[in-house]
């Protein structure tokens, strides 16, 4: 089942991707009571065209629950992750689609429309980008890591150099290729936020958890503070800096 349902998720972030290469609108649009960009809306409407009739229930950040409620599968769905980013041409941002069952993950994909770097994990198979399989850098010491963040930490907390680069799934993605060694979300991420890069992490051997402590892959829109580290030390280290 697992390959039939990376499959879907590869179709969907595809379909988002094409929808996402012929748009003209980056800025922000009004919709009911608040406001979403415009290319938010372009690729959440794509991937629920492939996922609506998949026979999955659906979580979006821009559209809410969708789908066969009582569904063995449920696909989390950030359609543009970095939407910021993407409306200012910066070419760090994703499509980022979570499958989940009762067991737990089941399947991820991240895609960077911009570059076309694709990630993907299948739970209990690794991770990979592209064609490559991942793995986390196995840094174990804060003070030579260089760690990704989402949000001010609120000084400096022991890391050798940090990046704030504007899409905490890209970021986690890059701590699971070793290009990172850690990531830490100073302020609350949602499920569709972290949810893919997170499987991604974990199948690359990197240890994911969040600083409440409840469960990773919980369904729901409840904010989650979310440190990764190469290393469960790196980890322990992260989470003892930040508290």
């Amino acid at each position: 089942m697992s390959d039939d349902v990376l499959s879907l998720l590869d179709d969907a972030a595809d379909r988002a991707a094409r929808a996402l290469d012929a748009n003209s609108d980056w800025s922000l649009v009004a919709r009911d009571h608040a406001a979403q960009y415009g290319h938010d809306l372009v690729a959440d409407a794509a991937v629920l065209e492939v996922l609506g009739g998949s026979g999955v229930r659906i979580l979006s950040e821009e559209s809410g629950w969708s789908g066969d409620e009582s569904a063995a599968v449920t696909v989390i769905v950030d359609p543009v992750d970095g939407s910021t980013n993407a409306s200012l041409g910066i070419p760090h941002w994703c499509v980022s689609l979570l499958a989940v069952d009762a067991e737990g993950p089941v399947a991820a994909v991240v895609l960077n429309p911009v570059n076309g770097e694709r990630y993907r994990a299948v739970s209990g198979k690794g991770a990979t980008l592209g064609d490559e399989t991942i793995h986390a850098s196995g840094c174990d010491e804060l003070r030579r890591a260089v760690v990704g963040l989402t949000g001010a930490p609120g000084g400096r907390q022991g890391w050798a150099q940090f990046r704030a680069m504007g899409s905490a799934a890209m970021d986690m993605c890059f701590v699971a290729a070793g290009r990172l060694d850690g990531f830490y979300a100073a302020y609350g991420l949602a499920l569709w936020d972290y949810g893919g890069a997170a499987l991604v992490c974990e199948e690359a051997g990197a240890t994911l958890g969040l600083r409440s402590g409840n469960a990773v892959y919980e369904l729901g829109d409840q904010r989650r503070q979310v440190l990764v580290g190469a290393t469960a030390t790196l980890h322990e280290q992260l989470l003892q800096a930040v508290r």
